[in-house]
């Protein structure tokens, strides 16, 4: 992985990034949800961060939360993701960003199915879904 972080102006952002992917990964704002495209996807692959298509989640680690987000039980390496507190809303959350951009994905929680017991509730719009070649 590029350990490189990209740093670009909002205004760069803006005019590479639909208005609803700069909404949800630069301005921190959340999909409604149930309406991402990626929520029900069920095919092998890789979830590639929008902004800069860094390697995010496989689908071998997503599940369905029922929440109305991709679901993930952990990112594909330790170096894929970050983390910030997160107090907006009057909530105590942890933010899940982008290690390479800082893009906003979305929250971890600690309600998600073994073996590590965590919930990444992602952002379908912050991802781009790469096939797995020769899968079905």
């Amino acid at each position: 992985m590029d350990e490189h972080k990209i740093k670009k102006s909002d205004s760069e952002w803006a005019a590479e990034l639909t208005r609803e992917q700069y909404r949800v990964c630069r301005q921190k704002e959340t999909e409604p949800p149930f309406s991402g495209a990626l929520y029900l996807c069920r095919e092998d692959g890789t979830y590639c961060c929008i902004c800069c298509s860094n390697p995010l989640f496989g689908s071998v680690e997503k599940f369905d939360s029922d929440s109305g987000w991709p679901s993930f039980w952990q990112p594909l390496s330790t170096n894929s993701v970050r983390y910030e507190s997160d107090t907006s809303h009057g909530m105590l959350r942890v933010e899940v960003l982008c290690n390479r951009c800082d893009a906003h994905l979305g929250h971890v929680f600690d309600d998600g199915p073994d073996p590590t017991g965590k919930r990444y509730c992602i952002n379908s719009v912050t991802m781009q879904f790469n096939k797995t070649e020769g899968k079905t």
